[in-house]
């Protein structure tokens, strides 16, 4: 009997990656995320995991986004008993992340609570701060490049650039070698080093968050200036919504980069994230996966005054500008962020930066494709700021940069499953892949199980998706 792959995530959406291994009765679960964006994908969160958690052997962490960890808390909540490895980068940045999460799930379900906002009653969260705190106690980290046994497959991370810790994810499987990209990074990224070159291997499974387009040719610092000096020169503010673990890093970069050349005015600038801060004293400690000298690191982190306390954060709401404000979550769909748009939204004189991908159903998808208003916390917030989409400041390969990636490989993989994409990204690189490379690539279909033989190619391999009642054991 083969291994099988199952598809239990990041089909159709950038969000929610899940993949099932299945070899000699043992379960392997590689990632554990969150679906994200449009209601019926955020619905999946809530229904039973397609098998049972406690019939799971092991889990392994390609990074620590929320669209790959973020689930793991209910899944330890739910009977899951097994061990989550990762590399020492993630394990570091999961023990914020997936806290942060648990916390931020209970704020809402309680405002959601007092203000009457939910048809639930009363409204409860995803998971709690300690269900979080109970899945962390699962990790076990491990270098990279070392082999690591996950519950009797031979694994190792290999370095995909992206943020700090994130790898590919590389496994054999009863003598098939199983690769996942993960979220591959930039060559020319302008924080993390680019992602290690593909190795051989049998049947991969490759992201396409960005397969149907190529990131702008504009330099992102010189767009960042261009906004900063024509928003603060009306006394306007500039909010900046980032992703805590990542974005924030490259956008304070940017900035003091900018500020040591005088190419933007002497203005506050606020690091609104307690999370981002924390995070960056990790980053500190993995100088080797970054490209950014201690000197530097040091002057972005002067550049900013740092805000932790929640009466800090209100306070910001009051200020006025000119001033810079960087806030979690990137897509704006939690945060503190949501109370500075809702402060300062209505204003023309004030800019909204989009500073990366905008899963669709989000609140940053509405505002980048042009909508003018926004739901926060129950009420309708008119948007009259001027709003700004920096695709270029993506941590992730776009399609040209995918392909010249997969160039890397010595042979060519016997299949391509392509998947973490919207459907017209993943099937935008699909055609790529083919056209461009002449490999058979597929893009999978959420519960389609693979099986993993040595010897078939995809045509062989490929199998229906399972009904929902086929999928629960």
């Amino acid at each position: 009997m083969t291994g099988t792959l199952r598809f239990l995530g990041a089909t159709d959406t950038v969000t929610g990656s899940r993949y099932l291994i299945e070899s000699h009765g043992r379960r392997v679960l590689v990632d554990c995320g969150m679906f994200q964006g449009y209601k019926v994908l955020r619905e999946r969160n809530w229904r039973p995991f397609p098998v049972e958690p406690s019939s799971i052997d092991a889990v392994v962490v390609s990074h620590a986004h929320l669209d790959h960890t973020g689930y793991l808390p209910a899944l330890v909540r739910d009977g899951f008993r097994g061990r989550i490895h990762s590399t020492r980068g993630t394990a570091e940045l999961s023990r914020l992340i997936l806290a942060d999460s648990g916390r931020l799930l209970e704020e809402q379900a309680a405002f959601a609570y007092r203000h009457h906002t939910s048809r639930h009653s009363p409204p409860r969260p995803l998971y709690t701060e300690q269900d979080a705190l109970d899945a962390l106690e699962h990790f076990d980290p491990h270098p990279f490049d070392e082999e690591v046994d996950v519950a009797g497959l031979a694994s190792r991370f290999v370095p995909a650039g992206h943020i700090l810790g994130a790898a590919q994810v590389h496994l054999d499987v009863e003598g098939t070698r199983l690769h996942f990209t993960g979220d591959l990074g930039r060559p020319d990224d302008s924080l993390m080093k680019p992602p290690r070159a593909l190795e051989a291997t049998d049947v991969l499974v490759c992201e396409s968050t960005y397969g149907d387009r190529v990131h702008p040719g504009t330099d992102p610092e010189w767009l960042l200036g261009e906004i900063v000096r024509d928003v603060c020169s009306h006394g306007g503010v500039v909010i900046m919504p980032a992703f805590a673990v990542g974005r924030a890093e490259t956008l304070l970069l940017h900035l003091s980069r900018l500020r040591a050349r005088h190419s933007i005015p002497d203005v506050p600038v606020f690091l609104n994230s307690p999370m981002a801060v924390n995070a960056a004293e990790i980053y500190a400690r993995y100088p080797e996966e970054h490209r950014i000298p201690a000197a530097e690191f040091e002057a972005m982190y002067r550049l900013a005054t740092l805000v932790r306390t929640v009466d800090d954060s209100k306070l910001l709401n009051l200020r006025g500008g000119p001033a810079i404000i960087i806030s979690a979550s990137g897509m704006l769909e939690g945060g503190r962020v949501l109370h500075h748009i809702a402060a300062y939204g209505n204003d023309p004189h004030n800019a909204i930066v989009l500073t990366g991908f905008q899963a669709g159903g989000t609140r940053g998808d509405a505002l980048r494709r042009g909508e003018r208003s926004l739901r926060i916390y129950g009420r309708d917030v008119p948007i009259r700021a001027q709003v700004h989409s920096l695709d270029m400041l993506s941590a992730h390969a776009d399609a040209g940069q995918i392909l010249d990636w997969l160039r890397t490989a010595s042979a060519p993989p016997r299949a391509v499953y392509v998947t973490h994409g919207e459907p017209h990204a993943a099937d935008a690189l699909r055609t790529r892949i083919d056209r461009t490379l002449g490999w058979e690539a597929h893009v999978a279909e959420f519960g389609e199980t693979v099986e993993l033989s040595p010897t078939t190619g995809p045509a062989a391999e490929v199998r229906p998706p399972a009904t929902p009642a086929a999928t629960a054991s």
